[in-house]
């Protein structure tokens, strides 16, 4: 997938920089940033990104109903799921959403969003 564009979604201002960095150094065009779920969907309709980076802990609407949201649009993104906490708590969970798969935001590197997709 060469330069493909990404939305990354996060509460965190500090963590969307850095990944931003992180991801257009690895090659991603970041075409939308959205700090809380219904600003996620917003920027997706509008920037239409090929993948999501979402956080699953938001302060609206969780990431798994984030997923949910972005798979209606017309040009769905692919959505990998991102969280401070373990992979193991959210094992369970993400094989019945939308989602892709899970990244523990401390393993975050193109290689782990493409091993999803």
């Amino acid at each position: 997938m060469a330069e493909a564009s990404i939305l990354i979604v996060d509460d965190h201002a500090g963590f969307r920089a850095c990944a931003r960095l992180l991801l257009e150094r690895e090659g991603y065009r970041v075409v939308a940033e959205a700090g809380d779920g219904f600003s996620a969907v917003d920027q997706a309709r509008e920037a239409a990104p090929e993948i999501a980076v979402v956080d699953v802990n938001l302060p609206d609407i969780d990431g798994f109903e984030v997923a949910s949201r972005l798979a209606q649009l017309e040009r769905p993104p692919a959505v990998v799921l991102i969280s401070s906490h373990e992979r193991s708590d959210f094992d369970a969970l993400v094989p019945g959403s939308d989602a892709r798969g899970f990244v523990p935001k401390d393993e975050l590197s193109r290689e782990a969003i493409e091993e999803l997709l």
